[in-house]
């Protein structure tokens, strides 16, 4: 049997963080604070961070290496990993691309980008997934793809959560969220139509769009539970704004969409059996009747309700007290998600990585019994990174 992580916690992996937006920045924060990760590389897209210190662009001290534009340099490293953050929502043929010359470069990736690819099947055409695996076995490489939803929330901890099951009847995950902090303007408005008309019809309203996001987590739970879903389908609502509200995307007029709920539904025998919703909203008094948490809470939170013998209704939220910022709390949630499996990813084997075979990735080098942090936010400790 092969060595594993676990067998030598203390070693140490070389990474590259590809893209500083949200997720990047928080991603160098989080290896400047590992012992096992040692930051070798920043890829950048903008000239203004061409150059700069990471450490800078992240916001925090120093670290003594600097961000390239220079993606040939980045590829002709010594790189174990790639953190690979780059927006694909909107450049979906770019991103494969760039995870196929990756890949043949013999660097590992880890990404949050694309959720279709937390899973082999149920999301990406079978041509885009062998011609990736087919990249990987080139440059003797892997690719694991997950974050806090999909890569965990509604489906692995689903998935979890049924180990204790004797029957299953029925699987719903609820990822529930207020996005009026999220500044993204693609994926808020064109994407999931916040602030368009009621009769919004692009975005996830389009056929296949929610399937090729959310799709390939489906069908992760099913195939987790020895099923093959005879179908996926999708359904969408929308709900207005009750007065103008003011979000970082953008103004929302009163009577444009102001909260979406969509749905990813796995079937079989003509039964809903597997289900994962997203339940978003843009203010708090938005859809009143929709679902929420069941403290009456409409923001960082994943839910998992399965109906069986027995029965579970579990949920978690990010962010501990009112002072802080959940959005803030489930980026860094959902970049950790692929941080922390750098080591597995590392030591798998050539090709497509998922959440079902590997361990589930414990966070080796995070726990600090007296709280003390390694990076800091302009020039201050903060444990919380």
């Amino acid at each position: 049997m092969s060595r594993q992580p676990l067998d030598d916690p203390e070693q140490s992996y070389r990474v590259v963080v590809w893209a500083t937006g949200r997720v990047g920045r928080l991603a160098i924060r989080a290896v400047a604070d590992r012992p096992n990760l040692d930051l070798v590389g920043v890829w950048v897209h903008s000239e203004s961070k061409d150059g700069k210190d990471a450490g800078e662009i992240a916001g925090i001290d120093p670290l003594g290496v600097a961000a390239t534009r220079d993606q040939a340099a980045i590829l002709a490293g010594d790189a174990d990993c790639i953190i690979y953050t780059g927006p694909a929502t909107s450049r979906p043929r770019e991103a494969i691309s760039d995870f196929c010359r990756i890949l043949e470069s013999g660097k590992n990736i880890v990404t949050t980008s694309v959720p279709g690819l937390v899973y082999p099947r149920g999301s990406i055409k079978p041509s885009t997934i062998q011609r990736i695996i087919d990249s990987a076995i080139e440059g003797g490489s892997s690719i694991y793809s997950s974050g806090i939803e999909p890569g965990f929330g509604c489906d692995l901890l689903a998935v979890a959560m049924a180990s204790m099951s004797n029957r299953i009847y029925s699987i719903r995950g609820l990822e529930i969220t207020d996005y009026s902090r999220d500044n993204t303007v693609y994926e808020m408005r064109e994407l999931f139509g916040f602030g368009q008309s009621m009769d919004y019809c692009g975005g996830i309203t389009q056929p296949g769009v929610i399937t090729y996001g959310w799709g390939a987590a489906v069908t992760m739970v099913a195939e987790a539970l020895g099923l093959q879903l005879d179908e996926i389908r999708e359904s969408y609502e929308f709900a207005p704004a009750p007065r103008r509200l003011e979000t970082l995307s953008g103004a929302i007029e009163p009577g444009n969409v102001a909260a979406v709920w969509f749905r990813c539904i796995g079937v079989v025998d003509g039964e809903e059996v597997i289900t994962i919703e997203h339940v978003d909203r843009m203010a708090d008094d938005v859809a009143p009747d929709w679902p929420k948490s069941r403290a009456g809470g409409i923001d960082g939170v994943w839910r998992v309700i399965i109906e069986g013998e027995p029965s579970f209704d579990a949920e978690f939220e990010t962010g501990f007290n009112s002072t802080e910022d959940s959005t803030d709390h489930g980026l860094l949630a959902t970049g950790m998600r692929a941080i922390n499996a750098i080591p597995w990813v590392c030591h798998a084997a050539p090709g497509l990585v998922d959440a079902l075979h590997i361990p589930l990735t414990p966070a080796i080098g995070s726990l600090r019994p007296h709280r003390e942090g390694i990076a800091t936010i302009k020039g201050h400790t903060d444990a919380r990174l």
